[in-house]
């Protein structure tokens, strides 16, 4: 939701052997079938799933969740959970590191992005998050009535909303302020007086022989380039998500307040894993 962080410089990518591109393609192939395979056959579910229960998803959230656990065995990067994801509707924040954390934030919980509006016409990827049920808003004053209405709707119908309060991904080692004004919508007097946050923090450790950075990414970084590198990663690394103790937003008198506390708790979960 902000500019993209530029931070330190990002290493030069290694170029590729034969070896890198057997494990690229080892890895890649059969993690498109799954992605797309997975994407084909939750839209199909969801021309049934839509007239009956509308916003409600009964069945399309278990689709993503099978297809992101199994997307970390074909990568072949251990995942892991501690803590207890919050029962019922309500909101959830987290640190933002790599592409890799919509997997890693789908395979424990299932959860609906809230993403700026520009990602819906990405290729590829605003199709994933169209057909998953992201939330996508504009960076606009005007529009705030209609995205608390939103937010009201997608709660009302027992959604977990994940927001990236940072507004933008990092190298995995920091985390950065969380921006107050994302918190506004929701002291809305229909949602205060009910509404619950989770701080969540996703903590990468990368593979023993590369760079603690190797799958943050950031600053002018492309897409296609970090997933050859981490395809053809000859040693995988790990991802742990942790999940903290919610927040009532009817304890908090501000935004500011409400941000820094969650910004707080998921810096400190990070640090536990050696980040800042």
């Amino acid at each position: 939701m902000a500019d993209v962080w530029q931070g330190p410089a990002a290493p030069d990518p290694a170029p590729l052997t034969a070896r890198d591109w057997a494990r690229v393609v080892r890895r890649g192939l059969p993690l498109g079938l799954l992605v797309f395979g997975g994407l084909l056959i939750l839209l199909l579910v969801r021309l049934f799933e839509r007239p009956f229960y509308g916003l409600r998803r009964p069945v399309t959230p278990y689709i993503t969740q099978g297809v992101c656990r199994a997307a970390f065995v074909l990568l072949g990067i251990k995942f892991d959970s501690t803590g207890t994801p919050m029962l019922g509707p309500g909101a959830v924040v987290a640190n933002h590191a790599s592409w890799l954390d919509i997997f890693a934030l789908n395979a424990r919980k299932r959860i609906y992005f809230v993403s700026k509006a520009e990602v819906a016409a990405w290729p590829g990827i605003g199709w994933l998050a169209r057909a998953t049920g992201t939330v996508f808003i504009k960076r606009d004053r005007r529009e705030a009535a209609s995205q608390i209405t939103i937010f009201r709707d997608r709660l009302a119908a027992g959604h977990k909303l994940l927001f990236f309060p940072e507004g933008t991904s990092t190298d995995g080692l920091r985390v950065l302020p969380f921006k107050p004004t994302l918190f506004a919508a929701f002291f809305d007097p229909a949602l205060a007086q009910t509404l619950h946050l989770q701080p969540v923090t996703v903590a990468y450790q990368a593979p023993s022989d590369a760079d603690a950075r190797f799958y943050g990414w950031w600053g002018d970084m492309a897409f296609g380039p970090h997933l050859l590198a981490t395809l053809a990663a000859q040693k995988q690394g790990s991802v742990t998500v942790h999940y903290h103790r919610p927040v009532r937003l009817i304890d908090f008198t501000d935004r500011k307040a409400l941000a820094k506390t969650l910004e707080d708790t998921v810096r400190g979960g990070l640090a536990d894993h050696g980040g800042t």
